[in-house]
């Protein structure tokens, strides 16, 4: 996951959260099944923008990068544990313009594994009441502890659009 603080001009003003064992709630055999990660990060307080996930499709021999959009807003101000909701990024094939699901370079790897000729569909829910069973038993740690819900707001996809033609 790539969060970054707000206006963030450097390197130290970005941070990449990566996947532990703990994350990989479930690594599919087939695309269409698709994976599943209970992701967590640790932000002291300040304003940050979730700008979205770096992904592979590492299926011998093609390996594809993707970038699945948020361009989230996300507010810190008091420490606690908080929800953001459930991410689903799922790429279909692109038409006109819209924006790559991944680069088009390497070429063959890319256009196999759907990244260059592809996009996000991403919908952001709450589904706590079916996710918070999983976190717990997941991340022992978290026992008890009271959980917030502080929800991102839906898939922005003019904004992710706008981001990709400027970067």
């Amino acid at each position: 996951m790539n969060v970054e603080k707000a206006g963030a001009k450097e390197k130290a003003d970005r941070f990449n959260f990566t996947m532990d064992k703990q994350a990989r709630l479930k690594e599919a055999d087939s695309h269409e099944e698709g994976n599943s990660y209970l992701l967590r990060l640790q932000l002291p307080p300040g304003h940050y923008v979730i700008r979205g996930l770096t992904c592979l499709s590492g299926h011998f021999p093609i390996i594809g990068t993707f970038f699945a959009p948020l361009h989230e807003e996300l507010t810190v101000t008091q420490p606690g544990v908080f929800y953001l909701g459930h991410v689903d990024a799922i790429v279909r094939e692109r038409t006109g313009g819209e924006f790559k699901a991944g680069p088009s370079i390497p070429l063959i790897d890319q256009a196999a594994a759907g990244a260059s000729g592809g996009t996000f569909d991403v919908l952001v829910s709450d589904r706590w009441g079916v996710d918070e069973a999983t976190f717990r038993s997941t991340f022992a740690p978290l026992g008890n502890a009271r959980v917030e819900k502080a929800i991102l707001q839906p898939f922005n996809r003019a904004l992710a659009q706008d981001w990709w033609e400027k970067h």
